[in-house]
C-alpha cells in the first residue's frame, strides 16, 4: 500500500496498516492557498507516477488501485506505462469540481450550474482570492488542473462510483468518460467489528437524539436547533462533532431553551457508542452528501434515521423502509416527531436498516465484489 501525505516533510516512510506494509510517500506543499494545491497536484503527480512505476516493475503488481485525488492520476499514468490494469475509486467530486463538492456557493449551497470545474470558473469570480488579470490567470490553471484529472481517469480500465449520485454526475459533467467502465461500489463497513466496538451501557439513562459530524453549512447543522424546535422535541439533542458552525449552533440552543449538549470531537469507539444508543439519528444535509459514513454506520446499529434527501443518502436510506427521507425542515421536523412518538416505528425502521446495511455494505460483500472486479480485469488483459 502506498499512501501519499503532503506537508512540510519530504522523502518515505515503513508503517503499517492492520498489518499490511505501507510506505508513506512524503511530498512538500506550502500552506499559501492556490500555490498549496499546485504542489499537491502538478508537482506531485510525475514524482508519484515514476514512484508507482518503480514498485510496479519491482514488486511484480499486477493492478493499480487509486483511491484519492493524490493517488489517483499517477496511479493511472504508471499503469498505462507498464501495461497492467488500473482501477479508480472515486469518493466525492474531484474529476468536476476543483473543491470536490460541486457548491457554487456556500451561501446558497447551490450546485455549480454546469461548469464542471469551480464556482467562478465560468461563472463569476473565482473563489480564490485573485483580481483581474489574476482572474484569468486563475482560470487558466482551473481548466487545466480540471482537464488533466478528468482526462486521466478516462484512461482508467474502471473507475468506481461510491454511489449512484455520484455516478450519474460524472456521466452528465465529464463527457471523457463517456466509454469508460463506470461500476458504483459502495464504501466497505466491517459491520461485525462495528457492532463488537459497541459496550452495552448507555452513554447517558435518558433517551436522547443524536447529530454525529461536522459542524458546517453543508452539513445543513444551522437547521438542527429549528429542526427540533418545529419538531418539538422532547428529548435531549446530543452534538457529536465541531466545526464553524459550533458558535451559531449554541447561541440558537441557548435562545431556543432547548436541552442540547455538545460533546466535541470523540474516536471512533465513543462515536459508535454515541450512535448505537440515540433514539433517533437527525441528519439535515444539505450539500451534495457522496455516501455518508455516519448514515451506514447509523443504519448497521439499528438506529431510526430522519435525513434530508440529498446526494447519495438515499442509496442508504429507503425512505419509510429503513428511515424516513424530507426535502425541507417542516419535513425533517415532521419526521423526527414521527419517530420520537412512534415506538413500532422506530423498530420497524431500525431493523430494516440493519438488515439491509449488513446486505448492502459490510466489508466482506464489498471487498468480494471489488475482487471480481480485478479479476475480470486481468482477465480481459491476459486475453
Amino acid at each position: 500500500m502506498l499512501k501519499v501525505i503532503v506537508g512540510e516533510e519530504v522523502g518515505e516512510r515503513s508503517s503499517a496498516y492492520e498489518n499490511i506494509p505501507v510506505i508513506e510517500f512524503h511530498a512538500y506543499a506550502p500552506s499559501l492557498p492556490g500555490i498549496r494545491n499546485y504542489f499537491k497536484n502538478e508537482r506531485l503527480y510525475p514524482r508519484l507516477a515514476a514512484r508507482i512505476e518503480q514498485l510496479v516493475k519491482s514488486d511484480g503488481i499486477q493492478l493499480v488501485h487509486g483511491q484519492h485525488v493524490l493517488s489517483a492520476p499517477p496511479s493511472v499514468v504508471a499503469a498505462r506505462r507498464t501495461g497492467i490494469p488500473s482501477v479508480v475509486t472515486v469518493r466525492d467530486y474531484w474529476p468536476v469540481c476543483y473543491r470536490s463538492d460541486l457548491l457554487h456557493s456556500p451561501a446558497t449551497l447551490a450546485l455549480c450550474p454546469g461548469c464542471s470545474r469551480a464556482a467562478g470558473l465560468e461563472h463569476g469570480n473565482p473563489r480564490i482570492g485573485v483580481l483581474g488579470f489574476g482572474q484569468y490567470v486563475a482560470r487558466r490553471y482551473l481548466a487545466s488542473n480540471m482537464a488533466t484529472k478528468r482526462r486521466t481517469l478516462a484512461a482508467a480500465d474502471a473507475v468506481i462510483a461510491v454511489s449512484s449520485v455520484i455516478a450519474r454526475d460524472l456521466r452528465e459533467r465529464a463527457p471523457e468518460l463517456a466509454r469508460t467502465r463506470l461500476d458504483v461500489i459502495p464504501n466497505p463497513v466491517n459491520i461485525t467489528a462495528l457492532r463488537h466496538r459497541v459496550p452495552p451501557a448507555r452513554p447517558m439513562a435518558e433517551p436522547y437524539a443524536l447529530y454525529a459530524g461536522k459542524l458546517a453549512v453543508n452539513k445543513g447543522t444551522d437547521l438542527l436547533i429549528d429542526t427540533i424546535v418545529a419538531a418539538d422535541l422532547d428529548w435531549p439533542l446530543v452534538i457529536v462533532g465541531d466545526g464553524p458552525d459550533h458558535a451559531r449552533i449554541a447561541d440558537a440552543a441557548r435562545r431556543s431553551g432547548r436541552d442540547v449538549r455538545f460533546k466535541g470531537w470523540l474516536d471512533a469507539a465513543a462515536t459508535a457508542t454515541w450512535i448505537a444508543h440515540a433514539g433517533i439519528l437527525i441528519f439535515p444535509s444539505r450539500g451534495p452528501e457522496s455516501l455518508s459514513r455516519v448514515l451506514i454506520e447509523a443504519s448497521a446499529l439499528g438506529v431510526p434515521i430522519a435525513a434530508m434527501l440529498t446526494g447519495g443518502t438515499a442509496d442508504i436510506v429507503e425512505d419509510e423502509i429503513t428511515g424516513l427521507l424530507s426535502t425541507d425542515v417542516a419535513g425533517l421536523a415532521e419526521d423526527v416527531r414521527r419517530i420520537r412518538h412512534g415506538e413500532v416505528l422506530r423498530n420497524r425502521l431500525g431493523a430494516a436498516a440493519a438488515n439491509r446495511a449488513a446486505e448492502k455494505f459490510d466489508s466482506t460483500a464489498v471487498v468480494a465484489t471489488i475482487e471480481a472486479l480485478y479479476r475480470e480485469l486481468l482477465a480481459g488483459r491476459s486475453a
